[in-house]
């Protein structure tokens, strides 16, 4: 897929603000500090569409972005660590969970996964309220270039082991690097092909 044009749409506080659309819609989420706003522009080759920052929890709000003028990604609130009161992540779940249970032209949910890490409970946690609500994701491990390539697929390993203590498959995985580029022309493929199948 080639991205022809990226514009911000708008904020919105909560998804009963979100325009009314027939338009295909990707959501990104992740935890705090996962990359997420890095990822997005490296995906959409531009520098500074998503604000990035070196304090987690600098997406508060469900950020709507038009591409190409055929499909809308959105930019989802961190959950996890990040450096704000536990009343505000409290908001910032129920924000992401009703959007996700109530956004009627959402196809797919991207859960971005640091690739360093263990497994998290989070990320477990929210993979399985995903799984339960029956709402389609897939996985992308981020910050790929961070460590060796046998540590990567170390890592890879023992979460898709912990996975499939819960889940009788795995879902797409995607390994990705904003540095590199990595894992870019995979990701928008999978949605290209997402676009050319689906009826809303």
């Amino acid at each position: 897929m080639d991205i022809r044009s990226a514009e911000f749409v708008s904020s919105y506080t909560t998804y009963k603000d979100c325009p009314k659309s027939k338009v295909p819609e990707y959501a990104f989420v992740g935890r705090s500090n996962v990359g997420k706003s890095s990822l997005i522009n490296m995906l959409l080759d531009r520098k500074k569409l998503a604000k990035t920052s070196q304090s987690p929890g600098k997406t508060q709000l469900i950020n709507q972005f038009n591409i190409n003028n055929n499909w809308y990604l959105v930019d989802l609130p961190g959950y996890g660590f990040a450096k704000v009161a536990k009343s505000v992540r409290k908001d910032f779940s129920k924000l992401i969970n009703e959007y996700i249970l109530n956004r009627e032209n959402l196809i797919c949910v991207f859960v971005l996964i640091d690739s360093r890490h263990d497994p998290q409970k989070n990320d477990l946690g929210f993979m399985r309220w995903l799984g339960e609500n029956e709402v389609p994701f897939c996985m992308i491990f981020t910050k790929a270039d961070k460590l060796s390539s046998s540590a990567l697929n170390k890592n890879l390993k023992n979460y898709k082991k912990e996975m499939l203590k819960e889940w009788e498959a795995l879902p797409e995985i995607f390994i990705s690097s904003s540095e590199k580029r990595l894992g870019r022309i995979e990701i928008l493929d999978y949605i290209d092909n997402l676009n050319k199948t689906i009826k809303i």
